[in-house]
């Protein structure tokens, strides 16, 4: 697993939400871990394809997702994650997975990426890889939201 496919999303996560209105981002921590992700409540999974393969998964609480939508919703009150607010986790989502796919390419590495899915529960896992994968903890405005990296060659 290498650590410096965790990089492009870092850079990218710091550079797309602050202009959606997220103040403070602080990593928390990097872990491997393997196969299979238990749903925190609000997951949005996206692939990767050419250069490098594999997805990635967004994973944060009910109450995570609620509270970023309506920061990038310009404050608009969320109370339920209903199609408006799932549009804007998934729009958030695709920006910063764009936004790496781009940091990629400055790496020399061409990759597509797919359009998100979003799945609310948690009562479900989703399977990030093959094998092992990144996960990426961060705190963004006081709100614990984790990425899942499972890419290879």
């Amino acid at each position: 697993m290498d650590v410096k496919l965790i990089n492009p999303f870092l850079e990218a996560i710091t550079t797309i939400l602050p202009q959606l209105g997220f103040k403070e981002i602080n990593r928390r921590g990097l872990a491997v871990k393997e196969q299979v992700l238990a749903s925190q409540g609000v997951t949005v999974l996206i692939g990767i394809t050419k250069g490098i393969k594999g997805n990635v998964a967004y994973n944060m609480s009910a109450d995570t997702a609620k509270k970023v939508a309506s920061t990038i919703m310009m404050g608009m009150p969320v109370p339920e994650m209903d199609e408006m607010a799932q549009s804007a986790i998934s729009e958030m989502v695709n920006m910063v997975t764009a936004n790496a796919a781009t940091n990629f390419e400055k790496q020399g590495l061409a990759v597509d990426i797919s359009p998100p899915s979003i799945v609310v529960g948690t009562e479900y896992t989703v399977r990030v890889s093959h094998n092992k994968y990144l996960a990426l903890s961060l705190m963004v405005d006081s709100e614990l939201i984790e990425v899942n990296v499972g890419l290879g060659a």
